[in-house]
């Protein structure tokens, strides 16, 4: 979602936590809202989300803590914080899309066999992984490096969801059929395009992590 259409969100919830502030159960319904909002796109662990899941206290004082939460998010985006991205981590986005486009043109030649993409977007999904975890200065313990230990620590850490976690298990499967010969798993040029497409969803929806 572009920083136009999260302003018209912000100013959509602004409106309903303002209609359900004179109603306790109301305004519960609000909060809820306006946490869902942050959580997916200021972050599970953003203070913006802190603020709004600690409102509390009078009716006046709830409304104004969840107003502030966005208030607050807004300028943020304004501000162009949320779009920040270092040098050293823009390069790496660069390498990983430049892997998936070349990826996407093994697909269309249908003289290579899908295997040959599948090994690919799993190596740039890996990658991906890899470098969101040093980048944010986490530590893997004592698992083995692997697409499923690289998502389980930001699925530990609430950086992805409980479903984007399935998709990666999805994806490393197909990556290790493939990367191990199982053919008979990895001749679906359909499947292999589907592949694709999640990772490039994935992927543009955590580009600024």
């Amino acid at each position: 979602m572009d920083n136009d259409s999260l302003y018209k969100q912000i100013e959509r919830l602004q409106a309903v936590v303002k209609h359900a502030s004179g109603d306790f159960g109301t305004l519960a319904g609000a909060k809820a809202q306006v946490c869902e909002f942050l959580r997916q796109f200021a972050g599970p662990k953003s203070s913006f989300l802190q603020v709004a899941n600690s409102a509390s206290g009078s009716l006046s004082n709830y409304a104004t803590m969840l107003t502030s939460s966005l208030e607050n998010y807004r300028d943020y985006l304004r501000a162009g914080l949320a779009t920040a991205v270092s040098p050293q981590r823009q390069a790496q986005l660069d390498v990983v899309s430049d892997f998936l486009e070349q990826a996407h043109n093994l697909l269309r030649s249908k003289a290579v066999h899908p295997a040959a993409a599948i090994v690919l977007i799993g190596a740039t999904l890996e990658e991906f992984l890899r470098t969101w975890i040093e980048s944010s200065a986490l530590s893997l313990g004592q698992r083995k490096p692997s697409i499923d230990s690289y998502g389980q620590v930001l699925l530990a850490e609430e950086l992805i969801t409980k479903q984007d976690m399935k998709d990666i298990i999805a994806w490393g499967g197909l990556r290790n059929h493939a990367a191990h010969g199982e053919w008979e798993e990895v001749s679906d040029r359909t499947r292999a395009s589907i592949m694709l497409d999640g990772v490039n969803l994935f992927l543009r929806k955590y580009s600024q992590s």
